[in-house]
């Protein structure tokens, strides 16, 4: 991306600009407004014969737990695409995208995540770079004191609520939960 102006000085002060509602940071020589929006993370809980991709974490945050292949969308990608190469990176795993799961919102973190329902092209995957490991589970199998996130658990329940529907609404936050460690 490319702007006409100098960052050098970068934004500095803490202020609301003309013509806005909120607090944000100003560089003071030049007028530039950064804007610090929301994170938008792309994943997707994804099949094989009935049985789910997990990845086993090997990064932080929680490192060695198990998650869905799902991660930062990039720029120039869209959200179906960011899940699919997330997918690859983190399980070496092609996916047949078919519909939005899920979206929630993690205001702690400034999150918003986009899940979708797939199916595995093949059942080979392997752990990509950001993996220990990965694993296809069946639903009894699944290592349910092991998950990385709150969003994770929502997202397998979601996906067990609507796995045989063809159409359904996206599914959001269960009521009251924002997404805090248990």
């Amino acid at each position: 991306m490319s702007e006409d102006r100098d960052t050098r000085s970068g934004p500095s002060l803490r202020q609301v600009p003309d013509g806005d509602n909120m607090v944000r940071l100003v560089c003071p020589d030049c007028g530039f407004v950064q804007y610090d929006n929301p994170k938008i993370v792309v994943g997707a809980v994804a099949t094989w014969e009935g049985r789910i991709l997990l990845c086993r974490r090997a990064i932080d945050p929680r490192s060695g737990y198990w998650t869905l292949p799902a991660g930062y969308l990039e720029l120039n990608e869209t959200a179906p695409e960011g899940a699919a190469r997330e997918a690859w990176e983190e399980a070496r795993a092609r996916l047949d995208i078919s519909a939005l799961l899920a979206v929630y919102n993690i205001p702690r973190i400034s999150q918003v995540q986009l899940i979708y329902r797939a199916v595995l092209v093949s059942a080979d995957v392997s752990a990509g770079p950001e993996s220990a490991a990965v694993g296809l589970f069946d639903w009894d199998g699944i290592p349910w004191d092991e998950l990385a996130f709150p969003s994770v658990r929502w997202a397998l329940h979601h996906w067990r609520e609507v796995q045989d529907e063809p159409v359904f609404a996206p599914r959001g936050n269960p009521p009251g939960e924002v997404g805090d460690y248990e």
